[in-house]
């Protein structure tokens, strides 16, 4: 089989079509209709002997998949920037490439975030059921109210480049941002912002909190951390799932210590806790923070230059 004609690329989720064309063009690539699991990854790879794998959730890579992997694969891809669904340090150890997507997603991320911000605090998911119910009922001057952002101070957990963007947004809405992070940003990232060193210092300040870190630990906020927000408070999470201590946030919801949740992200999704539908107070979504066609679209093609790279023996642009 002559290079020109050989798969060099293994797309082992469903991309989009802008996204799937360029990878057949550029990289005779083989791309799946539906997305494929770790072990039918490790099978593919091993028959055509593919230098470079794009993977998702379902075709997460861990230890016992990359150990299975032939010595011909290279680098893995995500069209993501979340690699916990993967080992990726067991990765680096058999010198393969692990590489993200962390700036394709951050603006709709963040525009994303403050919709569930809005959403939360103004009541948005029981508007919308009333309306959808037909309305029929005027309301009065002290019915149905919510609470305004203007004003407010937004706490916001992780200050990389999703947690700087929100706070650029909640600035617009005129709310004050104050922020904690492993170490203080500048003052040109700051821009006005400021640093608490620690999550407990943070969280009675925060009329509004965004989580904006990795997962894949312990969880961020437990019952003690939702204790310290002040009463009355919005809880918004557009990261990951496993930040939450979900019975605890249940309780602050149903207690009323918390006024509402904008939430996106869940400990075992697919499979949300039913409990939080059940609430009239909570804003929620089906992890699609980043599901614009124009997101999506940067995100394949970034782990398209990615693998570009490393196939042209030139330095990742995203390396993990």
């Amino acid at each position: 089989m002559s290079e020109s004609t050989r798969t060099q690329l293994l797309i082992a989720r469903k991309v989009p079509q802008a996204v799937a064309s360029r990878a057949v063009s550029e990289f005779n690539a083989y791309v799946t209709e539906s997305d494929m699991d770790a072990w039918a990854v490790v099978e593919f790879c091993k028959a055509r002997e593919v230098p470079a794998v794009l993977v998702g959730k379902k075709s997460g890579l861990q230890e016992a998949h990359i150990a299975a992997l032939p010595s011909t694969v290279k680098i893995i891809a995500n069209a993501s920037a979340g690699v916990d669904h993967m080992n990726v340090a067991f990765a680096r150890e058999r010198g393969i490439v692990v590489t993200n997507a962390p700036d394709a997603l951050t603006e709709c991320t963040a525009d994303f975030a403050m919709l569930l911000v809005l959403a939360a605090s103004r009541r948005a998911a029981e508007y919308e059921k009333i309306m959808r119910a037909g309305w029929g009922k005027s309301f009065g001057m002290t019915d149905m109210l919510g609470t305004r952002v203007n004003g407010k101070t937004i706490g916001i957990v992780g200050f990389g480049r999703i947690g700087r963007a929100v706070a650029k947004r909640a600035q617009a809405f005129g709310m004050t941002v104050a922020y904690t992070d492993i170490q203080r940003a500048s003052p040109a990232l700051e821009n006005g912002a400021m640093f608490y060193p620690s999550l407990t210092e943070l969280l009675p300040h925060c009329q509004v909190l965004s989580l904006h870190v990795p997962g894949g630990g312990s969880p961020l906020m437990t019952k003690a951390q939702f204790d310290l927000m002040p009463k009355g408070a919005v809880f918004v999470n557009a990261a990951r799932g496993d930040l939450v201590d979900e019975d605890a946030l249940y309780g602050a919801l149903t207690s009323g210590h918390l006024f509402g949740a904008g939430l996106d992200v869940y400990r075992n999704e697919p499979n949300v806790d039913a409990r939080f539908a059940s609430l009239d107070n909570v804003f929620l979504t089906p992890h699609m923070a980043s599901a614009t066609k124009e997101t999506r679209d940067q995100m394949g093609f970034t782990a398209l230059d990615n693998v570009a790279a490393v196939l042209a023996g030139r330095s990742v642009l995203n390396p993990v």
